[in-house]
């Protein structure tokens, strides 16, 4: 199986933002961990990172084909992007939403998802862990 990992805006600064919110773990090293989980389930998983919209949508139309799957954390676009939702609607990839913190526990703005109705399942509040259950997830879905 092939997933598609696509990290959005600001995660290239886990480490550095906010640890005591976020964690201290950074993006290479969460990278590091969703590699060898897909690895332990046999995946083939491609990993990007942009803080621009419209690149995430270029890197999702660029990979449908490649992918069997979708794990997204849009980050703050999570609450507003609708060309993002609507990308992953039209490409009909098998999405999974995955949030390092528990976004509906969060600043009223950040608890609606705009990206959670094209998806299958949403993890979140679990850190790295959150990404760990949507591969998880992804392997009950072959």
């Amino acid at each position: 199986m092939n997933i598609l990992v696509i990290h959005g805006p600001n995660l290239h600064l886990l480490g550095r933002r906010k640890p005591e919110l976020y964690g201290a773990a950074t993006l290479k090293q969460l990278d590091s961990a969703i590699k060898a989980r897909a690895a332990a389930l046999g995946f083939r998983v491609r990993i990007f990172q942009s803080n621009c919209e419209g690149a995430i949508i270029d890197l999702l139309t660029a990979n449908a084909a490649w992918a069997d799957a979708l794990v997204i954390n849009p980050g703050a676009y999570t609450h507003y992007s609708y060309a993002i939702r609507d990308a992953i609607e039209a490409l009909g990839l098998p999405a999974v939403e995955a949030h390092l913190t528990d976004i509906s526990r969060r600043e009223p703005f950040r608890r609606v998802s705009v990206i959670k109705p094209v998806c299958l399942a949403q993890f979140k509040g679990e850190g790295p862990g959150s990404y760990l259950k949507a591969l998880d997830y992804c392997a009950s879905i072959k």
